[in-house]
């Protein structure tokens, strides 16, 4: 067996069908007591009733998060936090809106507690992204960790069928680039294997029915424990490549991690022999060859956008992310080449299988 370490993230995880309903209670118990409620401008309905439920230790909502959080949106929510006089940052949302928070938990030092709305996963770790000419750097800080995070299965349900796939698949990923992590350790492994075989159960029952709330809770345990595998090790070439289409080409999140997945792995399937034996058991095939083709069928069935061209990468966009990869690489357990890169981009941008 391998050296390692492994260092538990210290966050309070709240975990329960309806747990959202005591956020004032554990806010309290915390001591919290101005606390600035921060959603999208699509969610500022939701937020404004968490708002009143949250009643004298609410000290307003703040809905301007975007995705991404381009530096001038951040520099504005900064501006705002510092002339405001509040004791904690609640996050209610995605990872736009998780994203933002960090980015005010940085320069403020204010705590963050965090309300997810979808997979994402954000929320466990404390990894903060920055999105400044067209590039999307990310960083590591104590202070953009959350010190709570409520995790309630029913805030998913409005979820529509596809964000609920996207997003899922998008904590898949974390999951699958733990396994083949730089510093992967055999606690993370067993996490991320559960985190894999629970969504990929989870997720096509939910488009078949928005309304599974037992689907639900297992998909939000599998997005938790993916979380904590993105929080506790570092990411690779999948990751890469989701930050440049996001940073460079202003592509959706989930969408860009959903449909890139597949062929990130299919690069990586002969690099780690380890880890992709685990990632074929957790996919339920027989072979490393095959987990790229079986996430690629896994997308299909879920019903997710399956070509980059579809979610707004151009013809040019292939080649350019290739080159910013191979200019800057994150680790990976294999060198970046360049033209296999790229042919697979090809592949992704025309919705194409992997193999």
């Amino acid at each position: 067996m391998q050296n390692f370490r492994y260092k538990a993230l210290p966050i309070d995880v709240h975990f329960g069908v309806g747990k959202s309903a005591e956020t004032k209670d554990i806010l309290l118990q915390h001591g919290y007591h101005k606390v600035l409620v921060i959603t999208t401008s699509a969610q500022e309905e939701v937020g404004r009733k968490l708002a009143k439920e949250l009643q004298e230790i609410c000290a307003g909502v703040y809905p301007h998060a975007v995705r991404h959080v381009p530096i001038d949106v951040a520099n504005k929510a900064v501006e705002f936090v510092k002339s405001t006089d509040i004791d904690c940052c609640l996050a209610l949302g995605g990872g736009s809106t998780i994203g933002l928070a960090k980015i005010m938990a940085l320069q403020t030092h204010l705590p963050i507690v965090a309300i997810p709305t979808t997979y994402a996963g954000s929320e466990m770790t404390s990894i903060y992204g920055l999105t400044e000419n067209n590039l999307k750097a990310t960083g590591k800080d104590i202070h953009v960790l959350p010190k709570v995070v409520i995790y309630d299965p029913k805030l998913s349900v409005t979820l529509p069928a596809e964000i609920s796939a996207c997003s899922g698949m998008n904590a898949m990923a974390h999951a699958v680039e733990a396994l083949y992590a730089e510093d992967k350790n055999p606690i993370v492994t067993l996490m991320a294997v559960e985190a894999i075989k629970a969504l990929k159960s989870a997720l096509p029952v939910i488009v078949k029915d928005l309304n599974n709330i037992s689907a639900r809770q297992k998909a939000t345990y599998g997005a938790w424990l993916a979380g904590v595998c993105l929080g506790s090790v570092g990411m690779a070439i999948h990751h890469k490549i989701c930050h440049t289409l996001g940073g460079t080409f202003n592509l959706p999140h989930a969408q860009a991690h959903a449909i890139t997945l597949a062929y990130s792995v299919q690069y990586n399937c002969s690099a780690d022999i380890e880890a992709m034996d685990e990632l074929a058991e957790a996919l339920d095939v027989s072979s490393r060859e095959e987990v790229g083709l079986a996430i690629y069928r896994l997308n299909e069935s879920l019903g997710i956008e399956l070509a980059l061209k579809d979610i707004g990468l151009p013809e040019s966009g292939p080649a350019e992310v290739a080159r910013i990869m191979c200019d800057s690489p994150y680790y990976n357990p294999r060198e970046y080449n360049y033209d296999e890169l790229e042919g697979l981009l090809q592949k992704a941008y025309k919705g194409l299988p992997p193999v």
